[in-house]
């Protein structure tokens, strides 16, 4: 019952802190674009709760929810996204350029496909050590479409390493739909078996659905059956890049929108967990009143929080080996 609480409100944190980035963009204190996951939050959470804390992730451009769900700070986030020395990246980085190695969470950013190839090292490095830890890869549908993905998955069942390529297929990249970017009647986890991965499929707003298949495929990482993908459908509510709606310029359908939306990975675990009779108005009023606080006190800390100074403008960017 604990575990399922748990769930249930890391993804309220996640999609309350979303929903108060894209309130306060306007005001123009957050320095960086912004690529925000509501309506993705049950894949982040689902994953993470199958992984332990020493298992590794490196992430994309939309990188919150998973940075948040691996054990990142609500605080250092929203201070890097302001800029601040505060922040997880020392407010060099922005919302693209998150890390917390304390987590074992290595860094997201902003080039599709760019994380890839380092979640293939840590793998390496992983299989070099002989542990039984983990390199969990988030990725897009559109990173499934980029050259070092095949590279890096082609060496990754070469080398038989201990990686999880997880796609999250939003249905789009940026403006464009799978149907305009593949080929009819493509799969992306069939066409991912074909390359040798053992590949499984859930659906993204089922938080019990995902954290189930992921567990599957890390025990099978685990017990050295090969790197191993898992897609999981979802679907962003908001625009690709920033705080607001978009379906009005017509690159998808409003109809469409609302379908997803109808299926909140948030309110079906809600329901589901109500059902069960797990959770009652007053849990759920306490829950809200946490996320609430939390979220409040991590916006106050941000704004708080100073800018680096001038003089250390090149501190933090490149690693001095002795």
């Amino acid at each position: 019952m604990k575990e399922k609480i748990e769930l249930l409100y890391q993804m309220k944190l996640i999609r309350a802190a979303e929903m108060e980035i894209s309130a306060r963009y306007s005001n123009g204190k957050m320095r960086c674009p912004t690529h925000l996951s509501i309506g993705q939050e049950a894949t982040a959470v689902g994953v993470c709760a199958a992984l332990r804390k020493t298992d590794l992730a490196v992430s994309t451009h939309r990188a919150h929810a998973h940075y948040l769900a691996k054990g990142g700070s609500l605080r250092k986030m929203i201070a890097e996204i302001y800029g601040k020395e505060t922040g997880c990246s020392r407010g060099r980085g922005g919302s693209m350029h998150l890390i917390d190695l304390d987590v074992g969470f290595e860094g997201s950013t902003a080039i599709v496909g760019n994380t890839i190839p380092v979640g293939v090292g840590l793998g390496l490095a992983i299989s070099l050590a002989g542990d039984d830890r983990v390199s969990c890869i988030f990725v897009g549908d559109g990173a499934t479409e980029e050259g070092v993905f095949y590279e890096s998955v082609n060496f990754a069942v070469v080398r038989n390493l201990p990686i999880l390529f997880l796609c999250e297929n939003n249905q789009y990249s940026v403006y464009s739909g799978l149907s305009v970017r593949q080929p009819k009647g493509r799969v992306i986890h069939e066409m991912a078996q074909s390359l040798g991965l053992q590949s499984h499929y859930a659906d993204g707003n089922d938080i019990l659905a995902v954290k189930d298949v992921v567990q599957v495929a890390v025990q099978n990482i685990r017990n050295k059956r090969g790197p191993q993908f898992v897609e999981l459908s979802t679907y962003r509510w908001l625009e690709h890049c920033g705080p607001n709606y978009d379906n009005h310029i017509g690159y998808r359908e409003e109809a469409e929108f609302q379908a997803w939306k109808a299926r909140d990975p948030v309110m079906l675990f809600e329901q589901a967990l109500r059902t069960s009779g797990l959770l009652t108005d007053e849990m759920e009023h306490e829950i809200d009143a946490r996320v609430r606080s939390e979220v409040e006190e991590a916006f106050q800390f941000a704004e708080s929080s100073p800018f680096p100074d001038l003089s250390t403008v090149d501190h933090y960017i490149y690693k001095q080996v002795n």
